[in-house]
């Protein structure tokens, strides 16, 4: 024999309710560039009470963000996993590094897998056009394994991590003493095609001059991320 459920009326009320405040966000479209989106969820993140409503508010907010905002393209199989886990589906794919930062020059965000055996990131240093806005994983602790690129500019949102890349050929614990002499913490991420790439702690402008000294004669800041 069916029973029918029972309604819990006040929990009914509540669902209606986050419909309704998700329709009208929607409706009133995106912000005005990562860092605005980034300053607007920490600030969301800050009243959360436990750490999971945290990982579904970021869910839902990354899924607002990719429909509101520039369209979203993948390239690498760890780029859409995190790319679909921070966004929703569908996300659309691209071919290759190449492709996907042509997607970018016509306005899309692309999410590009980190490691593999070209240095596309290192493009950006000839593309000032194109620079990378967000990586993922995201969190402070994590190692990022893809990068977002747009041809939005990234500014500093009080919690920050610089992407800087260096033709140095000297080891890395070397090239990260040299920047620590110049002012910076950092941290190797990946090297590939006789070019390297670090993370540098906080928001670093590209014309800072203090990286005028280090290490490398092809050399720069390719963008900044902020982390949660």
């Amino acid at each position: 024999m069916l029973v029918e459920p029972e309604m819990d009326e006040a929990v009914a009320a509540l669902d209606r309710a986050l419909a309704q405040a998700l329709i009208a966000r929607m409706a009133a479209g995106g912000r005005s560039g990562p860092d605005a989106e980034a300053l607007a969820l920490r600030d969301l993140l800050a009243a959360t009470t436990d750490h999971r409503s945290a990982q579904m508010l970021h869910a839902v907010w990354g899924r607002m963000a990719a429909a509101t905002g520039p369209v979203v393209f993948a390239c690498g199989a760890t780029a859409l996993v995190l790319a679909a886990d921070r966004h929703g589906l569908p996300i659309r794919p691209a071919a290759d590094p190449d492709a996907a930062l042509a997607e970018a020059e016509r306005s899309a965000r692309v999410v590009i897998d980190l490691d593999g055996p070209r240095p596309w990131w290192g493009k950006l240093l000839a593309r000032p056009d194109l620079k990378i806005v967000a990586a993922l994983p995201d969190d402070r602790f994590g190692r990022p394994r893809a990068l977002t690129v747009s041809r939005e500019t990234p500014g500093p949102t009080g919690e920050d991590r610089t992407f800087w890349v260096t033709d140095s050929r000297q080891p890395d614990a070397a090239i990260l003493n040299a920047l620590g002499q110049c002012g910076f913490q950092g941290q190797a991420l990946v090297s590939a095609g006789g070019l390297k790439l670090f993370m540098l702690a906080g928001y670093v402008q590209a014309e800072d001059g203090r990286l005028a000294t280090a290490p490398g004669s092809l050399k720069g800041v390719i963008g900044a991320a902020p982390v949660y």
